[in-house]
């Protein structure tokens, strides 16, 4: 599970302008309509073409659980491309993101101060350029450690070290043991 990708996923969706299919059988003729054809579907959802025809007729409307997981994750991957494009566009850009998290954050400074990684719940406005990298760096497929350490370098500049106003001698964010972890555009 990428809790940060996951993360930036669920924020780009609360801007989707209408719901995605709910039941199986619309999410699976939406999924047809995508790909143009039931065997593209039935190979990405590892299941038998005949099966996604009887899904696609309404023969069968109750998936496994981990059917309907996976159905659900590619609808929401593919809904709104459009919207979701323009949401990204624009915290990139002009809104920025905020990140809302609970977790053991600490910092690499110099010797005499508190730098000891402690629990703390933080709510950070981060600017564009953040979004943007965080962005693109998940559109790049980069891991959730590497989106980690963007959140982290943009916690450095925004929370600790104001915009640059105080603590320009912190080198290191440490953002460990995330207990909860959101973003909103």
């Amino acid at each position: 599970m990428s809790v940060f990708g996951d993360g930036l996923d669920k924020a780009v969706q609360k801007a989707f302008t209408r719901p995605a299919p709910k039941s199986a059988g619309a999410q699976m003729r939406y999924l047809v309509k995508q790909l143009k054809g039931t065997k593209a579907v039935a190979q990405m959802l590892r299941i038998s073409q005949r099966t996604v025809e009887r899904y696609v007729k309404d023969q069968i409307k109750k998936p496994r659980p981990d059917l309907a997981a996976r159905l659900e994750t590619e609808v929401k991957k593919r809904w709104q491309p459009q919207i979701r494009a323009q949401a990204r566009q624009k915290a990139a850009t002009t809104g920025g993101i905020v990140i809302d998290t609970q977790a053991r954050i600490g910092y690499t400074a110099p010797i005499g101060s508190t730098d000891e990684d402690r629990l703390r719940h933080l709510t950070v406005a981060l600017p564009p350029q953040y979004a943007a990298r965080l962005f693109e760096a998940q559109e790049q497929g980069a891991t959730d450690q590497r989106l980690q350490e963007i959140a982290a370098e943009a916690l450095k500049e925004v929370y600790f070290q104001d915009n640059g106003r105080r603590a320009g001698q912190l080198e290191e964010v440490r953002f460990t043991d995330i207990q909860h972890l959101e973003f909103d555009l």
